[in-house]
């Protein structure tokens, strides 16, 4: 007897979706970047990050604050070390807003325990009204 699992069809139901990036070795060479750098942050904002067909570039480099606390040590995040993780739920929307900005600039990313949580955005029109 086989005990291997077998996929069960289904005969109405609808297609199989298409498979999400939930994990950093999914992403891009960039955007695991951006993600990287959010870590090494930890406390802080980055500043004036271009976007180029929804991928970030880092030229011209955009400025990093860092928030150090004075009355306690500030550590590394868990996940610097790790070669791959699942990304939480507010790097996920980020990376939409990414795909949905295209090309423009982002004019300021919050970012608080490692994580983006606040982003102002300045899109590029591709049209002017006439």
């Amino acid at each position: 007897m086989n005990s291997a699992p077998t996929a069960t069809k289904t005969q109405n139901g609808p297609p199989a979706a298409a498979p999400t990036l939930t994990r950093l070795r999914d992403l891009s060479g960039p955007r695991q970047a951006l993600l990287r750098l959010f870590q090494t942050i930890n406390f802080g904002h980055v500043d004036g990050l271009e976007v180029r067909g929804g991928e970030p570039v880092f030229n011209p480099v955009p400025l990093v604050f860092i928030e150090l606390k004075l009355d306690a040590e500030d550590g590394r995040r868990d996940e610097h070390d790790l070669g791959n993780f699942d990304l939480r739920a507010e790097a996920l929307r980020l990376l939409a807003e990414l795909d949905g900005l295209g090309d423009g600039t982002i004019e300021r990313i919050d970012v608080r325990y490692g994580i983006p949580r606040r982003m102002i955005v300045e899109p590029r029109l591709r049209r002017v009204a006439q």
